[in-house]
């Protein structure tokens, strides 16, 4: 993961959400979960620069999409207690997957806050489709 490519999954990321009508704030994590890139539209929720972060980090440390951690996180659930402090588990976060010849690790997150739940994931498919086509 380096800047050029994370800024353009950020910029991926809000044309999506220009075209889904949401304002967003988006987060680029690398494969230690620290940030590469962020960025917040104007007008965007005052807990973006939170969630958005948080959910690309729940997802290169959980290595699955944070839309697939409700059910999991709720009572009965087999992550029950998870959620919470740095945890987020509702959709808009997103794995980067690559295949070293050894298999395929997480190299990276997305994480979108600010919209619904189905805009903050199209948000973040859309910036996840960049780096498909790297």
């Amino acid at each position: 993961m380096n800047l050029e490519l994370a800024l353009r999954m950020t910029e991926a990321a809000i044309k999506q959400a220009a075209r889904e009508g949401a304002t967003i704030s988006v987060a680029v994590v690398d494969q230690g979960a620290h940030l590469v890139s962020f960025q917040r539209m104007e007008g965007a929720e005052l807990s973006g620069p939170v969630l958005a972060p948080g959910k690309a980090y729940t997802s290169v440390v959980l290595r699955r999409a944070t839309a697939d951690l409700a059910s999991l996180t709720a009572p009965g659930g087999e992550l029950f207690g998870l959620a919470g402090d740095r945890f987020i588990c509702f959709g808009g976060g997103i794995p980067l997957w690559a295949d070293y010849g050894e298999g395929e690790r997480v190299i990276g997150g997305i994480g979108v806050s600010g919209g619904t739940i189905a805009q903050d994931v199209a948000c973040a498919e859309a910036a996840a489709s960049v780096w498909l086509t790297r």
